[in-house]
């Protein structure tokens, strides 16, 4: 009541957010504190122009969400409040503190298929790459708008088509920036993954994106999700392309059979691994040339190891 009677002083509506953030640690107020998340956005959407209120209220928007995802809760948010961030984002486009946390923020919603629906509509996915652009630097930055493109791409009805295909060379060098955290190559590997499934990436990038993936896969093995939708992707890049395949297996950092039998071996046990292994592979099989190379490496082996220790799957 005290901000919603003042909406218009940027003294109160600053006192407002900051009596708020002292309530974040109190467990019993985060009821209270998720129905008010509306009026700091509205706070923050008329108060454009002040960066401390926005860096504030951004902050406080994260706690609540954080504590709602972790008792389960993924808030959805309407297109009004999208439209406010998206706002934000643009007004502040130079400030790399602020927009660290509306990505995050933005990554953590987007779950929501509600949230990232509103978010498609709103037009966000060219301001995203414009910031990866700008900030390929920052990890967190990359992260999380890696993630949010993810959540963007995966929808089956998706009438950003040429805006995803332009996702794909950004995606692209965040992975190749951050090949070594393995973090935000699992974020740009999920995201690669979702734009190869909307038909993104055109023969051009077949190859450079093939042997980035397996680059992704040699750093990064001991993350299990990274490896899982590593291998989804490839699957989809050699399902509608012999390039993806021939360099699958002429790689000059190895050869993509080895890759995928070492995989197996460190996940034998993690049936969701195994099972993008073996979608790789059946993609594999369908090009001779890739076949006579599984053949003579015994992958035929392998693939009946498979069958023994996950015989009903």
């Amino acid at each position: 009541e005290f901000m919603q009677a003042s909406w218009d002083i940027e003294e109160v509506q600053a006192k407002g957010i900051q009596q708020l953030a002292s309530f974040v640690k109190d467990k019993s107020a985060f009821p209270y504190l998720l129905k008010l998340t509306k009026v700091i956005t509205f706070a923050l959407k008329t108060h454009m122009t002040s960066l401390k209120l926005q860096v504030d209220g951004c902050r406080l928007l994260l706690e609540i969400l954080s504590q709602a995802l972790e008792q389960g809760v993924v808030m959805a948010l309407d297109e009004s409040v999208a439209t406010c961030l998206l706002a934000t984002v643009r007004k502040h486009a130079g400030n790399e503190e602020l927009l660290s946390l509306l990505c995050t923020l933005l990554m953590m919603v987007s779950a929501s298929e509600v949230t990232a629906k509103n978010l498609r509509k709103v037009g966000i996915i060219p301001d995203l790459l414009s910031i990866l652009r700008r900030f390929l630097h920052n990890d967190e930055i990359c992260f999380s708008c890696c993630g949010v493109l993810w959540s963007l791409a995966v929808s089956e009805d998706n009438a950003d088509q040429e805006v995803l295909e332009s996702a794909v060379p950004v995606t692209s060098a965040v992975l190749q920036k951050h090949l070594q955290n393995g973090a935000v190559s699992e974020s740009a590997c999920s995201a690669l993954w979702a734009l190869s499934l909307q038909d993104c990436l055109t023969h051009l990038d077949y190859g450079p994106t093939t042997a980035l993936l397996l680059d992704a896969l040699r750093m990064n093995p001991e993350r299990a999700v990274l490896v899982k939708n590593g291998c989804l992707a490839l699957a989809s890049l050699l399902r509608v392309s012999e390039i993806a395949a021939l360099t699958f297996i002429t790689d000059s950092k190895g050869s993509g059979i080895d890759l995928i039998k070492d995989v197996y071996h460190l996940y034998c046990n993690d049936p969701a691994v195994v099972g993008a292994a073996c979608l790789l592979m059946k993609e594999m099989a369908q090009y001779d040339d890739v076949v006579l190379d599984m053949l003579s490496l015994k992958m035929d082996k392998l693939l009946s190891e498979i069958k023994i220790q996950f015989p009903f799957s």
